[in-house]
């Protein structure tokens, strides 16, 4: 297969990862999608941080990320706390109700999943899974780099 096929195929194939994308969002409370989400898992998985790391994981400019984690902190899932080592920057906290709401968010996307990938074998929700996060890596920081 020419390299110009081959890539054409896979770009088709990403842009249709937006009807999953959109799939997967009807399965979150109203109150709680995609950016906001993004910010719980994030905190979760990289621990308490400061907005500039919270952008940079994100991939996206920091009025976007603050609109995102000022979501979270008017519904009480993530705490803005005073860093010790520079006064005017805040650190990013998981409250409780975060955890609880994370829980949430994981329930339900994991059952879609469930659901959806019922007849695919183990292996290859492994090689998605894994093939996934390759691609992610591959991409890097997208802010760094435009058209």
């Amino acid at each position: 297969m020419e390299t110009r096929n081959r890539y054409e195929d896979l770009a088709r194939s990403v842009s249709a990862i937006g009807a999953v994308k959109r799939g997967l969002a009807r399965v979150l409370p109203a109150h709680c999608q995609g950016g906001a989400a993004a910010v719980l898992a994030l905190v979760k998985t990289h621990g308490d941080m400061r907005m500039s790391r919270m952008a940079e994981l994100m991939a996206v400019d920091m009025s976007v990320c603050s609109r995102h984690v000022t979501h979270t902190v008017e519904h009480g899932w993530i705490e803005r706390l005073p860093d010790p080592d520079d006064k005017r920057s805040r650190i990013l906290r998981l409250t409780a109700e975060g955890h609880a709401m994370l829980d949430d968010l994981d329930r339900r996307v994991t059952e879609a999943f469930t659901r959806r990938l019922a007849e695919w074998s183990d292996e290859d929700v492994a090689l998605l899974t894994t093939l996934l996060a390759r691609l992610r890596d591959s991409f890097g920081d997208c802010r760094a780099h435009h058209a």
